[in-house]
This record gives structure tokens, C-alpha cells and sequence, in this order.
């Protein structure tokens, strides 16, 4: 009994053409936007976190604050020092503090130039078993550097794929300039899918200071710790280390203490934001296609009151009338709901597929089935609802009236 009223509503819709369309697209414009932007957006925040290069080794990241245009730690008004990394190692729970120094530099490669950043490699063996841990990278070809090295260089992959404009691709044994200096690769990383890693020049750090002209000043303090399960009192101490070392008070610090989740929570919030603030902007048109249905529903009723007055007049109850337009009406609400999600959820995968191929990364879109049948049940009910009124007209109408009528 209950199937018939779906048969009969379907019946009436594809019998209406043109008009039925026509308020749909409120729904459909609606739900497509909120499914394709929630889709772009979780694709775009897996996308950032490949981006971030985060490791699974827990750090804490340390650098300077004040006016920055470059790198990390680059043109800031009062760079990290030796004297605050020699602090940072005496606070309790810390391993190890690495520093690292990030410099814009010139690469010319057959006759091809590309400016580029650089980072130094540590000399001491522990440290640079660190340096590929804490960032969770190796080598896809050749070699690591070695700390007898003096004119080597390793490479990010996308020297070796060919996607820096140097006219072809780097391989090991290759020879480069970085900075007029020439420099033998002997390492190409394997591919993070991350723009700062997939493009970097990796020297070692004597030749880096010769390179690039750097000596006390620090860019970046990588900090290990011995129990990560202290991170949040362990950056808390750090912070407290630093305000006495550089003589600065709280609120007024100039150098940032930061964890690779707190940076992507921060990235995420932004993001999350964002979506929230167009995804409320798209369910305008989900209220102007809600509009749409009860204009239509309306209409309707006007239409059909000699079926209505029929329909009375041979034993249908005022539910079963009610019933009918509110189904009609979710069904309104269902194909708009249907339509928007395929289109939605291809523009979501697209689009996905598009921003992590131009990014470099390797993340896959993810179909969210929850969403969807969540969008399903929302768009019937919309409609459901945006028919009540007209429904509650059609079963108040008296047989007899419009029959005459």
C-alpha cells in the first residue's frame, strides 16, 4: 500500500516535464556545491599534510620570529644561535636538538638555471641518521652523503623525474652548480609528494657555510625527544629556556615552538573554516529550491483539485491525500538530492585527482558514504517538509466543491 504512493508521486513528477526540473535545480545547485566541497576539502587537507612532509617520529620544530620573507628562519630580525641550541640541549627530555639551515640558492644544470632552497647535512653520523628519520625520507637512488664528503650533493626526486625546468633530468654521478660552486650528485631522495622535499638540494653543511655564506646563525631547531608522550611540558620548558636565553618575556617571545600536528591543527582550522563559511553560502540555494518545491506543490494542488475532489469522493481519507503530496514532494527533494551528488562527488574526485597531480602527491580521493546518505536522507526530508503546507491544503479540500467546480 505504502509502495503505491511512491509509484503514484513518481507518475505525477514525470508527467509535470519543464516545471519539475526547474525546481529541482535549487536542490541539485545546493547539494552539489556542499558534496564537492567537502570532498575538495578533505582532499585538500590530506594534501597539506603530505605537503607538510610529517614525520613519524614525534619533533618539536623551533625556529625565529619577526619579518620573514624566505625560508624558514630566513630575514628574521634576531635569528636562533649556537648559544640557544647549546640551552635547548640542556632541557630535560631532550635527545637530541639538530640544527638545520635553509638558504635560497642557484642551481644550473645544463645550461638551465632554477633557484631553488637548500638545507644542510649534518657531518656527525648520529645526526645524520637523524636527519633522514626525523623526516622520514631515504634514497631512491645512489647513495647517502657521508661525512668524508666535500663536493657531493643529494638531490630531491623531482630533479631525477624532470619536473624542475632544467632542460632533462638529473641522475647520479651528474654534475651540478649550485652557486657557481660545482657539486657531484651522488643521491636522488625518494619522492615525498611534497613540494619542499621533492625540489630540495641537500650539501654538506662546511660546504653549505662556504656556499652560502651562513656560520652562527640558525634557521631551524629540530628537537627529539626522548618520551614523546611529554611533548606538550617538553615545549613548554623549551619556551620557558628560550624567554630567559634571548631575554624576552611572555607574549612577547620572538622565536615560535611548534609541533608538526599544531602546525597542520592550525592549517586544518583554516581550512575547516573555509568550507564552513561557503558550504553555509551553497545551503541558500538548497532554501531557494525548498521554495521552489512549495510554489510548485502549491501550484499543484491548484492543478489536480478535481483529483483530489475524486480521489475523496471514491474513500480516500485526508491522510492518504496528505500523504500523497508529501511524498511528491520528497520525491522532489530525493531526485534534486540524487542529481547534485553524482555531480558533486565527480567534481570532488576531479578536482582531488587535479590539486594532488599539480601538487605532486600521492593522495587518492575518498568517497564519504556516510555524507552521501546523509545528503540523501536530508534532501527528501527537505522537500518533505517544504511540502507539508500545500499538502495540508489538498487534504482539506471538500470533495464536493471542487467537484462542481
Amino acid at each position: 500500500m505504502f509502495t503505491d504512493y511512491f509509484k503514484f508521486s513518481f507518475k505525477n513528477l514525470r508527467h509535470r516535464g519543464l516545471r519539475t526540473w526547474l525546481t529541482l535545480l535549487g536542490i541539485f545547485i545546493g547539494v552539489t556545491v556542499v558534496i564537492a566541497l567537502i570532498g575538495l576539502g578533505n582532499g585538500l587537507k590530506l594534501t597539506v599534510e603530505a605537503q607538510f612532509g610529517v614525520s613519524s617520529l614525534e619533533v618539536i620544530t623551533i625556529q625565529a620570529g619577526g619579518v620573514q620573507f624566505g625560508p624558514p628562519g630566513s630575514g628574521v630580525s634576531n635569528p636562533l644561535t649556537e648559544d640557544d641550541l647549546g640551552e635547548i640541549l640542556g632541557v630535560n627530555n631532550v635527545e637530541y636538538a639538530i640544527r638545520r639551515n635553509i638558504e635560497t640558492v642557484k642551481l644550473e644544470y645544463n645550461d638551465h638555471i632554477s633557484i631553488t632552497n637548500s638545507i644542510d647535512f649534518p657531518e656527525d653520523k648520529d645526526e645524520s641518521d637523524l636527519f633522514f628519520d626525523t623526516n622520514d625520507i631515504d634514497t631512491l637512488q645512489g647513495r647517502r652523503l657521508k661525512d668524508s664528503d666535500t663536493n657531493a650533493v643529494m638531490l630531491g626526486y623531482n630533479y631525477y623525474a624532470n619536473k624542475v625546468d632544467l632542460g632533462e633530468s638529473i641522475e647520479v654521478g651528474d654534475k651540478i652548480e649550485v652557486n657557481n660552486e660545482s657539486l657531484k650528485v651522488v643521491g636522488i631522495l625518494e619522492k615525498q609528494g611534497s613540494f619542499i622535499w621533492d625540489n630540495i638540494v641537500v650539501i654538506p653543511r662546511e660546504k653549505s657555510k662556504e656556499i652560502s655564506g651562513f656560520d652562527e646563525e640558525i634557521d631551524l631547531i629540530v628537537v627529539v625527544l626522548k618520551n614523546t608522550e611529554l611533548i606538550e611540558k617538553t615545549k613548554e620548558d623549551l619556551e620557558s629556556t628560550l624567554r630567559h636565553t634571548r631575554n624576552v618575556d611572555r607574549g612577547e617571545e620572538d622565536f615560535d615552538v611548534s609541533t608538526p600536528e599544531a602546525a597542520l591543527e592550525t592549517v586544518n582550522q583554516v581550512l575547516t573554516g573555509v568550507q564552513i563559511f561557503i558550504v553555509i553560502i551553497a545551503l541558500i540555494s538548497v532554501v531557494v529550491g525548498a521554495i521552489g518545491i512549495i510554489n510548485t506543490m502549491t501550484t499543484s494542488v491548484m492543478e489536480r483539485r478535481k483529483d483530489i475532489g475524486i480521489m475523496k469522493a471514491v474513500g480516500a481519507k485526508n491522510s492518504d491525500i496528505f500523504l500523497q503530496f508529501l511524498i511528491e514532494a520528497g520525491m522532489l527533494g530525493l531526485a534534486g538530492g540524487i542529481a547534485g551528488i553524482l555531480l558533486g562527488s565527480a567534481l570532488s574526485y576531479f578536482g582531488t585527482v587535479g590539486i594532488a597531480s599539480f601538487l605532486g602527491t600521492d593522495v587518492m580521493p575518498d568517497v564519504n558514504i556516510i555524507l552521501i546518505f546523509v545528503t540523501l536522507v536530508a534532501s527528501f526530508l527537505i522537500g518533505a517538509m517544504s511540502g507539508i503546507i500545500p499538502a495540508i491544503k489538498a487534504a482539506k479540500q471538500n470533495p464536493v466543491e471542487v467537484i462542481r467546480g
